[in-house]
């Protein structure tokens, strides 16, 4: 093992301690912040209150810090495997035992354990019960997925999943029938909320998106015309393939339904 080597491991090691640090002190924010709102409710109604928005920050803070602790892990395990050598018989005799300490390893990883981070984002999963939100969904007809407005019943923390259900009933469903899904967190986008109207984010002019068409629970890809007014909180935005006389009509939408377009979004 060279000098640099060791140099190189040493730096991402403070690198992960300086991480969980700042981890700490942004759990210390977010109990804070459940506290406040455990004890005083009602604040998040009065006009001008930023306390949701502040947390949703917040829970957004403690899932980078949580993803760069693992990217930084993972590389320190990639240079201990580079520079651990390789031999002859004893050599063998400790790969075996760390074989064996790799399984007993991968068998005590099955007891969930979570960083302070990843039970902050659970938290804020298992918190979607009962709300609206954007989902990615496949078709029964084998065609490409489509984004529509679902309700979230239950997140399981076990399989890391949604479960939701299209309360608008499918054209080709019998009886009308509502339709349930399962997805995994990456398939599903909160919706902000009518009282983060201050703080939520800004699409300008130009900027892509993914919106509710008006009259539907469908999503498309549109463009912003016009940023949200101040008056009435909607956005002017231009839908692909929404062609009326060969141009794109200029549609108005809420606020609360458009959200920042998916990264390799396909429509």
């Amino acid at each position: 093992m060279s000098s640099p080597d060791i140099a190189e491991m040493l730096d991402k090691s403070k690198e992960l301690d300086r991480l969980r640090k700042e981890q700490e002190e942004v759990l210390l924010e977010i109990n804070k912040m459940h506290k406040k709102l455990q004890s005083t409710p009602e604040a998040v109604e009065k006009p001008g209150d930023n306390s949701l928005s502040k947390l949703k920050m917040l829970y957004t803070q403690a899932k980078e810090l949580s993803e760069s602790e693992m990217s930084i892990s993972n590389q320190l395990l990639g240079q201990l495997d580079a520079i651990i050598p390789a031999g002859g018989a004893g050599q063998q005799r400790r790969r075996i035992g760390n074989e064996q300490k790799k399984k007993r390893m991968k068998g005590d990883s099955d007891i969930p354990r979570l960083s302070p981070s990843m039970r902050n984002q659970q938290e804020f999963f298992a918190s979607l019960k009962g709300e609206q939100v954007a989902a990615r969904v496949a078709q029964e007809d084998g065609e490409k997925d489509e984004w529509v407005i679902v309700k979230v019943t239950h997140y399981d923390k076990e399989t890391k999943e949604f479960e939701v259900l299209d309360e608008e009933p499918g054209e080709d469903e019998e009886g009308g029938a509502q339709r349930k899904y399962k997805l995994p967190w990456s398939h599903i986008i909160p919706f902000p909320k009518i009282s983060d109207l201050a703080t939520t984010q800004e699409f300008p002019p130009g900027k892509q998106v993914l919106a509710v068409y008006p009259g539907t629970t469908a999503l498309y890809k549109a463009t912003v015309v016009q940023a949200r007014k101040r008056k009435t909180d909607d956005y002017t935005l231009e839908f692909d393939d929404d062609e009326e006389d060969g141009s794109l009509p200029q549609r108005l939408v809420p606020f609360n339904q458009v959200v920042a377009l998916p990264d390799g979004h396909r429509q």
